[in-house]
């Protein structure tokens, strides 16, 4: 009787357990999940039939449209009214697009936008009446100063860092006067400070801006500080530590820097297609044919042609005192009489003449002499104005304090 008792009390227990489970699982309710609310180019995506495509060969905004519901309007109807504002001609091949829908039937096309670049894009919005515009991702800047040393280049240095290949060109260009990049070793150190944008704060999208930077070449720091006299001015000059402008009369190279000079300016040197020794009046600088040659400073073409030896050739008159010549050109792209500023593109690197493989063989004239252009001390272009200087310091001491800062910090090592 006892263990009947017992048996029953147990049942009953159970059951009541087993009751309140199921009412606790009555009283729970399935929470719904929400969607995350997405905005892009401006607009809520959830709103909308979201089309994510690429530009194909050959497309045009027609051919693109033609695949969808335009509603009440015609393709030639926004291209009229929308063209002010929306370049039709500029779809390219490659580039992405994006079409969003009405979510109910039959799902009328109601924006359209064109991402022409990563950073850009311009949007035809026809949901009440048709409204072309263009705009941009939001962008942040960030600020870094890396110093390091050369390893191989200074395109792969600067890649090894994590460093947009931009950033190479920029430097070239401003130190094209002051550092022979042909000359460059490795363990020769460099520090820049700069500015790089991200797009919606995450995507890397180059460099901005360069605010200082140093070059240690043969054994001095070579510093360059971008500054604007005239703060209105779209143009920026590069100024080292002295307020001394960096930019002379001549570039160091008839070419843009990732080459090697081949053979130097001698008085006497083994010629090897002639096989004899004689005077080498010039700098020869290899490089692939086709290469664009550039003239190192601002003049008048004196002379183009071809001759045996020097093949096709293009002498520049700079004043009366300098004048340079390039030689075994593969095409020659002035005429006699043109007047180039520096850095101009005069031809193409080659072979032509008496030449073993593609080179530019750069001759460099003082008062009608040919004399060697690595070891002419030239002269610089117009210097700074001297009420401009104040402010050109004050605002180049920190930069150039946090630069050297760092520089000891990461050649300590």
């Amino acid at each position: 009787m006892k263990y009947a008792v017992l048996t029953l009390l147990l049942l009953f227990t159970l059951v009541s357990c087993n009751k309140e489970e199921k009412s606790e699982k009555e009283n729970i309710k399935e929470v719904p999940v929400k969607e995350p609310i997405v905005v892009e180019f401006g607009f809520t995506l959830n709103d909308f039939m979201v089309v994510n495509d690429t530009v194909k060969s050959g497309d045009t905004f027609g051919t693109l449209m033609d695949k969808h519901d335009l509603g009440k309007y015609k393709v030639h109807d926004i291209t009229e009214k929308a063209r002010d504002s929306f370049n039709f001609k500029d779809i390219r091949a490659g580039r992405p697009y994006t079409i969003l829908k009405s979510k109910k039937a039959p799902n009328t096309v109601q924006v359209f936008i064109y991402q022409p670049d990563n950073i850009h894009y311009s949007v035809i919005d026809l949901r009440d009446s048709i409204v072309a515009y263009r705009n941009q991702k939001p962008i942040t800047i960030k600020r870094r100063t890396i110093a390091t040393e050369i390893e191989s280049s200074l395109s792969e240095t600067l890649s090894k860092a994590g460093v947009d290949a931009s950033l190479a060109q920029n430097l070239a260009d401003i130190y094209a006067y002051s550092v022979d990049f042909f000359k460059i070793q490795k363990g020769d150190k460099f520090a820049v400070t700069f500015n790089e944008k991200y797009i919606s704060d995450t995507i890397y999208a180059g460099v901005e801006s360069l605010e200082a930077s140093f070059f240690e070449y043969k054994g001095k720091k070579i510093y360059a500080f971008p500054f604007k006299q005239d703060t209105t001015a779209k143009k920026v000059n590069y100024y080292d530590e002295e307020g001394k402008v960096l930019k002379t009369m001549f570039l160091k190279a008839p070419l843009k820097f990732g080459f090697r000079i081949s053979s130097k300016f001698s008085t006497r040197r083994f010629h090897p297609v002639q096989q004899r020794f004689k005077a080498h009046n010039g700098t020869d600088y290899a490089a692939p044919s086709g290469t664009p040659i550039i003239t190192t400073a601002t003049g008048v073409v004196e002379k183009t042609g071809y001759t045996a030896g020097n093949g096709n050739f293009v002498k520049v008159k700079h004043n009366s005192t300098y004048s340079t010549q390039y030689l075994h050109m593969s095409k020659i792209l002035v005429r006699q009489g043109q007047r180039v500023s520096q850095g101009d593109v005069i031809g193409k690197v080659g072979s032509t003449g008496l030449a073993t493989g593609p080179h530019v063989c750069y001759r460099f004239w003082k008062n009608g002499v040919q004399v060697d252009a690595l070891k002419q001390k030239l002269p610089n272009s117009i210097p700074m104005d001297a009420k401009y200087k104040p402010r050109f310091m004050a605002e180049m001491t920190p930069l150039k304090k946090e630069l050297d800062s760092i520089a000891a910090i990461k050649f300590k090592k």
